[in-house]
């Protein structure tokens, strides 16, 4: 990889001039420019642009730490955030914390230490000191905060509609698996779902997971059918989940959706493609992330933010898991 210093040799000027170059600061005569520009064509020279952000006192990279790469529906967020981050010139530094407090820390800190201007976090707690001790702009995508900018979907409505589906579709001996209590939008998910089955008044019973990981998912499945041999309705805390139930069910010989109904929650890619297909509540991810993207920047740049925050509809999605409706 080419340097500034070999940039400057090839086109015979100092490391100064190259300087003054790159970073648009003080008068470069035309033709110095125009040598400096072939040379760095030529050397395919790129910019240390953390280097070049602590000169200028600007950086244009954006910290992004999300809690696990492995379930689909966060790089859909990732994407949303890329795509809107790029179009207006600003780059990512991607962290993944495994739901880890000591891995959050740890990236927030690489953050700060690498001059990002912002930081865009699906943290699990909005409130932990190295948030509110932060001197740059957060936006908590995916999470909701009580006094920071946040963007998240309305999953408390989304659990009240997987509810409503699934009863208005037959089911009576209905289980809701409930997220881990320590995320926010499983907690509202899992409220949404037994508000409304509690106003039917409609049999349920309550299974309490850790986290949203499909190895683990495959444990509880087992444990679901093990306990609650007899029930013809699952409400899944993801779609992840929702998959290992469907993986469980044809195993022992269930059928899906004649003997038992499931919906999940997210619409991740995955879903269009099992067999059956996954009936699901359909969150815009890809749009959150954007969105989150987009109010980051106008922090950062000290325009007017008419919004704090923003919170997505949900939608049902109707595929094969689920019967149709008389």
């Amino acid at each position: 990889m080419a340097t500034i210093k070999e940039v400057a040799i090839t086109a015979g000027v100092s490391v100064a001039t190259v300087s003054r170059v790159l970073n648009q600061n003080g008068y470069v005569h035309e033709d110095t420019r125009k040598k400096v520009d072939e040379a760095i064509r030529q050397l395919n020279y790129t910019p240390n642009e953390v280097a070049r952000s602590l000169y200028k006192r600007k950086s244009k990279l954006i910290g992004l730490l999300l809690p696990d790469i492995t379930n689909p529906y966060f790089p859909q967020l990732a994407r949303g955030v890329e795509d809107q981050m790029q179009e207006n010139e600003y780059r990512l530094i991607f962290g993944n914390s495994d739901e880890s407090l000591q891995k959050e820390m740890d990236y927030i800190q690489t953050f700060v230490q690498n001059n990002v201007v912002g930081v865009i976090s699906s943290t699990n707690d909005p409130d932990a000191d190295i948030y509110t001790g932060l001197k740059i702009p957060v936006v908590f995508l995916d999470r909701t905060s009580n006094d920071r900018p946040s963007v998240y979907a309305d999953g408390r409505e989304g659990g009240g509609i997987a509810a409503r589906e699934i009863v208005q579709r037959g089911s009576k001996r209905i289980i809701v698996l409930q997220g881990p209590a320590h995320v926010r939008p499983a907690i509202d998910r899992f409220e949404g779902a037994i508000e409304v089955l509690d106003k039917q008044g409609v049999n349920y019973n309550v299974l309490e997971t850790t986290s949203f990981s499909l190895t683990e998912a495959e444990d509880w499945a087992q444990e679901l059918f093990r306990k609650y041999p007899d029930t013809d309705g699952i409400i899944a805390s993801n779609d992840m989940v929702a998959s290992a139930v469907l993986q469980e069910a044809h195993r022992l010989g269930k059928r899906v959706p004649e003997d038992v109904q499931i919906i999940g929650f997210d619409d991740i890619p995955l879903s269009r493609l099992l067999a059956p297909s996954l009936s699901t509540i359909h969150q815009p991810a890809y749009e959150m992330g954007r969105e989150a993207a987009r109010l980051l920047i106008q922090l950062i740049e000290g325009e007017h933010v008419e919004r704090n925050s923003m919170k997505f509809p949900v939608e049902f999605i109707e595929r094969q898991t689920t019967r149709k409706v008389d």
